[in-house]
């Protein structure tokens, strides 16, 4: 998966609405965006209508990559950006039923992960805010740099290492990992 490989995909499927080479792009890099909402969210479903509705977006929004960065990078910033307005939509929908005396129910609006699929990592990023858990997943999970990062979430390169740093150590302190380079 170069990244010529997929500046032309992306060249083909915008010059001539080439449906196949959009198509190419989707498999190539379905998995990467499925993770990356699974982690974020989750929950398996909802991650997974996530990835389909960040796929509709990315294909109306295909012009506006611009070829600088990675296309992961681009199509990670738009599964974010598709992740935010979700859950902005499921916050207004719970407040909408609040105020019409109705109490949603939790179990309605999210199915987590089943208890024996929880990992590790799922615990780790557990510990950290949305923001915090989407830079650490774009960076280990995907191998994002931190220009990568900076470009997908709208922050400059010092705050991604900010937030990478401060994570790894919410993660330290909140499971008692002794850093092996301090100690």
């Amino acid at each position: 998966m170069s990244a010529s490989a997929d500046n032309e995909l992306v060249a083909r499927a915008v010059s001539g609405q080439d449906t196949a080479a959009f198509g190419e792009l989707v498999r190539r890099h379905q998995s990467h965006v499925r993770n990356f909402l699974r982690k974020l969210a989750g929950d398996y479903a909802l991650a997974d209508d996530l990835a389909q509705d960040c796929f509709m977006h990315a294909w109306d929004k295909l012009q506006t990559y611009s070829g600088r960065g990675s296309f992961i990078g681009w199509l990670l910033k738009v599964a974010y950006t598709t992740f935010l307005q979700s859950k902005r939509k499921s916050r207004r929908y719970a407040q909408i039923l609040e105020s019409a005396g109705h109490v949603a129910d939790q179990e309605s609006r999210s199915t987590v992960l089943p208890t024996e699929e929880v990992t590790d990592l799922d615990k780790y990023l557990a510990v950290l805010s949305e923001e915090e858990r989407a830079i650490m997943v774009m960076s280990y999970a995907c191998g994002l740099s931190h220009r990568e990062i900076g470009d997908a979430t709208d922050m400059p390169v010092g705050t991604v290492k900010s937030v990478i740093f401060r994570g790894k150590q919410k993660i330290r302190n909140s499971f008692d990992i002794k850093d092996h380079k301090h100690g």
